[in-house]
């Protein structure tokens, strides 16, 4: 397996906002390079894993779009698990990554992986707070229970296709001024199977496999963030001619809580308070995905000020650790006040001395305690 803190770009040697063609081209490239049959270095299987684990994650848009916001940390958690291939046999992995042979050539076919599916759900902040099991309808291509994949009917077998002998693929040879050129192309007539049905299975008339619905249960951890995905391995469609099935990838959406707003693993919070209760000290109460919290806000509190509670924000999807709920005081100052309310406080304002506004910190230290 590669090791999971190398840069998926710096090992295919490409820039991350590489397109998919330089991605693939990239790949192709390295992997000539350090397959273990043309390089005799020691770590060379061990590299080309790596550049093998690098194209599975930058060739697929939704693992690109986790890795590049959360990194290899995202993608654990979302349930990726690089693809266990037989590194001795590079036909069959060119063959698994692009659907052709080292060399560019249909290869003969044979049992394949299937197709991946993928489905979006919503939680609410408090599940995504808690954890919760949800569950998720799948539409996916399952094995025929008729004929068992075979795509023929029981009692009947398919037999080699008579265009290309059975290989799923035939050559043109074309002559030139330079000599003979020989192309390759997939079998028109058994697209690459190598074989044909005289009669097909009635139930899912040669295909082999049928769409069928079905739900899966959707363990979604605590913490898990807007818009990071959960694989379901081998929920996805089932594979051509008896292969494995693919996986079911899981996009979670987190909907947002009134009055909370998430910033990684904290919280944060707003607390309007008149500058009365400012000035006088003051007890709110602030939305958390736990229920309400009552917060104190101390006399003299200046607008714009954070209460941190500590410990009291989201669980860290990877060591479970909360982080903080951060209050923000939101002073309320009124627009419209009547001549007897503008007298009051004019005779405040002119009791108050300087010693009244002096600030206890200052201004780096009020700096400090606000990065603190």
């Amino acid at each position: 397996m590669a090791t999971a803190e190398h840069d998926y770009y710096e090992v295919l040697g490409v820039e991350r906002s590489a397109s998919d063609a330089e991605i693939k081209k990239a790949f192709r490239r390295l992997a000539r390079e350090l397959h273990p049959d043309v390089n005799g270095s020691p770590d060379a299987e061990h590299r080309f894993r790596e550049v093998a684990e690098a194209y599975e994650v930058l060739s697929d848009a939704g693992r690109r779009e986790t890795y590049d916001r959360y990194g290899h940390a995202g993608l654990r958690s979302g349930g990726f698990r690089p693809t266990d291939f037989d590194v001795g046999n590079l036909s069959d992995i060119f063959t698994a990554f692009f659907g052709d042979s080292f060399f560019g050539a249909p290869a003969h076919a044979r049992p394949a992986r299937g197709g991946d599916v993928s489905i979006a759900v919503e939680v609410a902040l408090v599940d995504a707070f808690t954890g919760t099991t949800v569950r998720v309808p799948l539409r996916v291509a399952r094995l025929c229970g008729r004929c068992n994949g075979a795509r023929a009917e029981p009692g009947t077998t398919a037999v080699p296709c008579e265009t290309c002998g059975g290989v799923g693929h035939v050559q043109h040879v074309s002559q030139s001024v330079f000599g003979q050129f020989v192309r390759s192309a997939t079998c028109p007539r058994c697209d690459g199977l190598g074989e044909t049905v005289p009669t097909p299975c009635r139930e899912c008339d040669g295909a082999g496999r049928l769409l069928a619905e079905h739900e899966v249960d959707v363990d979604v951890p605590a913490g898990i963030h807007d818009g990071q995905r959960i694989r379901l391995r081998g929920e996805g469609h089932a594979g051509p001619l008896g292969g494995p099935a693919g996986d079911a990838f899981v996009l979670v959406r987190v909907r947002p809580q009134a009055g909370l707003e998430r910033d990684g693993d904290h919280l944060v919070a707003l607390a309007p308070v008149t500058f009365t209760q400012a000035a006088l000290g003051s007890s709110v109460v602030v939305p958390s995905p736990e229920g309400d919290v009552a917060v104190d806000v101390p006399a003299g509190s200046q607008p714009g000020e954070v209460i941190v509670l500590r410990g009291r924000g989201m669980p860290s999807l990877q060591s479970g650790r909360r982080g903080d709920l951060r209050v923000h005081v939101d002073v309320r100052v009124p627009r419209r006040l009547t001549p007897e309310q503008r007298e009051q406080l004019e005779r405040v304002d002119a009791a108050l001395d300087d010693d009244a506004y002096r600030d206890d910190e200052g201004f780096f230290d009020r700096l400090k305690s606000a990065f603190r």
